[in-house]
C-alpha cells in the first residue's frame, strides 16, 4: 500500500504535518533540532502527538533568507531521515526542498514524500520526482525567499494562485506525476491582506483529486493581526488550523501538534454527531 493510500488524504480526514526544522536560521524553531539525535526525539514526539507525517527542512525559506549549498543541507537532512527511518518504518517523512538532488537522496534514505516551495520549477526537479514515484507538495511563490517580501503585487491574488497552481499540476500530470497536493503559500510573496484573502477564499482551491495543505503556523500575518511575536501566536494557529479545516483542507503545516490535534479532535467529534 502506497503511502498516499495509507494516509487516506481524499477521505473525510485532516492529517497533521508536523514541521522540523533542522537549520540554525528558520524564523521560529531554528537551532533547536539541528543536532540529529535532537531531531528524531522532536519527530517522535510530534507523532506521539498526532501528526501523521513529519516535515523536515534543511534550508529556511523565511523571509530574507539566503541559500544554502546543496552539500550543506545533505549534511543536515539526510542523516535525520536516515535516524528517523530506522526508528519507525511507518511513519510518513516528507522532504520539504526545492533542489532535484536533495529530492533524490531524501527518498533514497526514507523519505515518502516531497514538499517543494518553488512547486518543482527547478530545472530537473520534475524529471526526479517522476523517477521517485512518490507524492509531491507544489507551493505558491512570488519571488524568491530573499527578496519576495519587498512589495509583493498581483492584480487578483486567488485568480493568480489558482491559476499557477492549475498551471504546475498539468506539468506533474504530464511527466506521468499523478500524486498531487497543493499549497497556496501563505507569507511566500504576499502581503497581510492578500494572505487573509486567500485563507478566506480555501474552498476555492479544494477539490477532490488534489488535496490542499494549509500552512500559517505562527507566521507574520497572524503576529500582524495579533500584534503578537512568533512566542505568543498559538491562539492565531490554532484558529486558522480550524478554519482551513472546516473548509476543506486535508494537511495541516504546524508547529503545535498536540494543541492542533486536541482543536481537530474537538471539531471532528462534534461532527460526528447526528
Amino acid at each position: 500500500m502506497s503511502v498516499w493510500s495509507k494516509l487516506d488524504l481524499n477521505e473525510n480526514s485532516v492529517h497533521i504535518m508536523g514541521i522540523l526544522n533542522v537549520t540554525p536560521d528558520s524564523f521560529s524553531d531554528g537551532g533547536e533540532f539541528n543536532r540529529v539525535d535532537a531531531a528524531v526525539k522532536r519527530a517522535l514526539q510530534m507523532k506521539a502527538q498526532g501528526a501523521t507525517i513529519i516535515d523536515i527542512g534543511g534550508e529556511s525559506t523565511r523571509p530574507g533568507a539566503t541559500k544554502v549549498s546543496l552539500r550543506e543541507e545533505l549534511d543536515r537532512v539526510i542523516p535525520v531521515i536516515q535516524a528517523l527511518r530506522e526508528k519507525d518504518s511507518a511513519l510518513c517523512i516528507s522532504i520539504d526542498t526545492y533542489k532535484p538532488e536533495v529530492m533524490q537522496a531524501a527518498v533514497e534514505a526514507g523519505a515518502n514524500l516531497i514538499n517543494d516551495v518553488r512547486a518543482l520549477q527547478e530545472e530537473g526537479a520534475v524529471e526526479v520526482v517522476a523517477s521517485l514515484n512518490v507524492p509531491v507538495c507544489l507551493m505558491h511563490m512570488q519571488g524568491l525567499p530573499e527578496s519576495m517580501q519587498n512589495n509583493p503585487c498581483y492584480e487578483d491574488v486567488v485568480g493568480e494562485v489558482k491559476s499557477f497552481l492549475k498551471s504546475r499540476i498539468e506539468v506533474c500530470r504530464s511527466h506521468g506525476i499523478e500524486d498531487v497536493i497543493i499549497d497556496q503559500g501563505y507569507g511566500f510573496g504576499k502581503t497581510l491582506e492578500q494572505n487573509l484573502m486567500l485563507m478566506k477564499a480555501i474552498t476555492e482551491f479544494v477539490s477532490d483529486d488534489v488535496p490542499l495543505l494549509v500552512g500559517v503556523s505562527r507566521k507574520s500575518m497572524i503576529g500582524h493581526v495579533l500584534d503578537a511575536d512568533v512566542s505568543d501566536r498559538l491562539a492565531g494557529s490554532l484558529s486558522c488550523a480550524l478554519m482551513a479545516a472546516q473548509e476543506g483542507a486535508k494537511i495541516l503545516r504546524v508547529h503545535d501538534v498536540k494543541e492542533t490535534a486536541d482543536v481537530i479532535k474537538m471539531w471532528q467529534a462534534v461532527e460526528a454527531v447526528r
